[in-house]
């Protein structure tokens, strides 16, 4: 893969993302304490998150780290490529599917397409539709979905 602009330390205007640009992040490794920590965040105890006996039973065998973690994540590891840093006016949407278990011991990255892109003048820049995919160490797509920014204009 050649380098990106989408690997740059400071954001990207609007008129930058070039739809098919690709990019992907470093890893992180999914520990026990950022499922306790995301448990108490968010209040969800589920047991299949929180109880390693309980989990052995169930159908994946051991705990699963919260999808909404692992989306949290993937947002942290965005942010962490630099293309938003500055340019990024907000979030606007997102699709988004858990398409395979995590587990605590995982190491997830995040790659990164632009998929389309669309001029909003009025609102000071346009609309950027990313494809997201967190994978796994082995190379599997563990979530993926689509993110709606809008993206500053350089103008």
């Amino acid at each position: 893969m050649t380098e990106s602009k989408l690997t740059r330390p400071h954001g990207l205007y609007f008129e930058e993302f070039i739809v098919g640009d690709q990019t992907e992040s470093v890893g992180r490794t999914i520990t026990e304490a950022d499922v306790v920590n995301f448990a108490g965040l968010s209040g969800d105890y589920n047991l299949i998150h929180t109880d390693a006996e309980y989990s052995k039973g169930h159908m994946f065998g051991q705990r699963v780290a919260h999808g909404l973690l692992v989306l949290s994540i993937a947002s942290g590891l965005a942010v962490r490529l630099g293309f938003m840093e500055d340019t990024i006016l907000a979030f606007r949407g997102l699709e988004w599917k858990f398409a395979a278990p995590v587990f605590i011991g995982d190491t997830l990255r995040l790659r990164v397409t632009v998929e389309a892109v669309k001029p909003m003048p009025r609102l000071g820049g346009g609309l950027v539709t990313l494809k997201m995919e967190v994978v796994n160490q082995k190379h599997e797509i563990v979530n993926r979905g689509a993110w709606e920014v809008l993206c500053r204009s350089r103008g």
